[in-house]
């Protein structure tokens, strides 16, 4: 109903009928004017249908998006443990395995935290020399080759996910 009266009013300010007497022409131009400032809220039937419809598909990639970011806030955190200029090449292949699996990490550089390097090499029961470690939220994952065999076997992804 109210798409009807807007497409009328529309039709009324668009059309050149009238435009030879002032008395007519000046509001119309005014009326257009206004209608265009507003954002075009007097449009053709059709315009309005395609607005409706655009509408409506935001509105259902909202949902689907939101659905999709609550799915994303459920993932484990990875967490990346090394210390500063150690072991580099094995932490940029690491985190390039990471993104190219399309997963979110963060780095943590334990260089001068004793406690927490303490707390690494106790967890994943390894060496110093042997960071950077994958953590999956509390879970070890291990050096890249473990994190290569974790990623093949597909627990890595079960661990991400939680399932």
């Amino acid at each position: 109903m109210l798409d009807r009266v807007r497409d009328t009013l529309y039709r009324a300010i668009a059309t050149p009928r009238g435009d030879a007497f002032a008395a007519i022409r000046v509001p119309k131009d005014l009326a257009r004017r206004l209608n265009e400032t507003l954002g075009a809220p007097l449009a053709p039937r059709d315009e309005l249908a395609r607005r409706a419809a655009a509408r409506d598909r935001l509105a259902a990639l909202r949902a689907a998006g939101s659905s999709e970011a609550r799915r994303s806030v459920a993932r484990a955190p990875l967490l990346v443990y090394f210390e500063k200029d150690r072991n580099v090449r094995e932490l940029v292949r690491i985190e390039e395995l990471l993104g190219a699996k399309g997963h979110e990490w963060k780095r943590l550089d334990i260089a001068g935290d004793e406690a927490t390097l303490d707390f690494v090499v106790r967890k994943a029961k390894c060496e110093a020399d042997d960071l950077p470690v994958v953590f999956v939220a509390d879970r070890v994952v291990g050096g890249y080759d473990a994190l290569v065999a974790a990623d093949v076997s597909g627990e890595l992804e079960k661990l991400v996910r939680g399932g």
